[in-house]
């Protein structure tokens, strides 16, 4: 086993977007280790080779993930065992927004990725968690996974379609409240973020043209949750200036 002085951080979906960013701005502090997760080992590798070409003081891996895949979770855990014994903070960053197939298809790629994959992740890693002093749980959701600002006549999210993503969301939601009550009892952090409208590649429409703001922005307001800054308000459903309707 390894050890490292640092906190250990598994970012699923840290590749690319927000996921990626989130592992530059960890690793710029220099007391984390991140396990950069990716379901792609070329993208992954490549994500790796390029935060290590910044020379941050913080150190990272790569770590092969698909949260819809069974085996490659308990890999992934057993690795984590083997080179770390603990893991402090787990972010469950991965996400599908508008997946292909027939409707019903669609509606399943979004749950298994965006809902069961988190819980079943999360769950497996349990007891890595456990055996952090300080260990914090982050699900990274959409302010369009609110039934409060759905049901909200004058909310901009009253009339947003792509219902595959919102309910998945939305159960990502539930996902989070169980945790938040079942790993509370055993001293875990958990928290629910939404990012805001952010540069990705989650669908065509994250661009800078549509309004979306920068990676950068969005994961410095995220940081603070990460980091244990906006504790105080949970339960809730946070986004960078405060938080949504459940």
């Amino acid at each position: 086993m390894t050890s490292i002085a640092k906190m250990v951080v598994l970012i699923t979906g840290a590749n690319s977007g927000i996921g990626f960013e989130l592992a530059a701005q960890l690793l710029q502090k220099g007391t984390y280790h991140v396990l950069v997760g990716s379901r792609s080992a070329q993208k992954g590798t490549t994500a790796l080779q390029e935060l290590q070409s910044r020379k941050y003081p913080g150190t990272a891996e790569f770590l092969p993930l698909d949260v819809t895949d069974d085996s490659t979770i308990t890999a992934a855990a057993s690795t984590v065992e083997k080179t770390h014994g603990k893991l402090d903070i787990l972010v469950n960053n991965a996400a599908v927004a508008l997946p292909a197939g027939t409707e019903r298809e669609q509606l399943q790629t979004a749950f298994n990725t965006n809902a069961t994959g988190p819980w079943i992740l999360t769950k497996t890693l349990l007891p890595l968690l456990q055996k952090s002093s300080g260990a914090r749980i982050i699900n990274i959701s959409s302010g369009v996974g609110s039934i409060g600002r759905k049901l909200d006549l004058t909310s901009p999210m009253h009339k947003v379609g792509h219902v595959q993503y919102r309910a998945s969301k939305t159960a990502l939601s539930m996902v989070t409240a169980c945790q938040y009550i079942e790993y509370g009892e055993l001293g875990i952090k958990v928290s629910l973020y939404d990012p805001g409208f952010t540069i990705s590649n989650l669908s065509e429409n994250n661009r800078v043209e549509k309004g979306a703001r920068s990676a950068e922005e969005t994961v410095r307001s995220l940081m603070e949750a990460v980091e244990g800054k906006r504790d105080n308000e949970a339960p809730a459903h946070l986004h960078s200036t405060g938080t949504w309707p459940w």
